[in-house]
């Protein structure tokens, strides 16, 4: 049983029995905590809460910045291959490689264009069940 409950901005974690991987993460994180406190220390920095209102953070979240939205149509001129949708070989293709420029594109931080491959994918899928 492994379980984390997020509590007052702390995390606790709970399990049966501790396994590498989270003796691996606990001294990840204390490791990056000790840095920090050391920077923060050396610089005079008092950590402080974010006083941000819920409202704040909502509006920027609706905001988007230096880039304007690409609609739905406009990602499959941004691939660099055509979309092949007259078989299912075709289809499969296309699916896969729309996979690839998807990771690509949330690796290079595009998560727009990231989402409407996602989307663009889940749509071939159906195109493809209904062959």
């Amino acid at each position: 049983l492994v379980g984390i409950n997020l509590l007052r901005g702390k995390a606790i974690l709970y399990a049966d029995k501790m396994t590498g991987s989270m003796e691996r993460a606990i001294a990840e994180t204390n490791r990056r905590r000790s840095i920090q406190e050391k920077y923060n220390h050396e610089n005079k920095i008092t950590p402080q809460s974010i006083n941000t209102k819920v409202k704040d953070i909502m509006e920027g979240a609706r905001v988007v910045k230096g880039k304007a939205k690409i609609k739905k149509e406009d990602i499959e001129k941004s691939l660099p291959f055509k979309i092949k949708e007259d078989s299912v070989e075709g289809l499969s293709e296309s699916i896969e490689k729309i996979e690839n420029q998807m990771y690509a594109y949330a690796k290079e931080m595009e998560f727009e264009k990231a989402a409407q491959c996602r989307d663009k994918m889940k749509s071939l899928k159906r195109k493809l069940i209904d062959l």
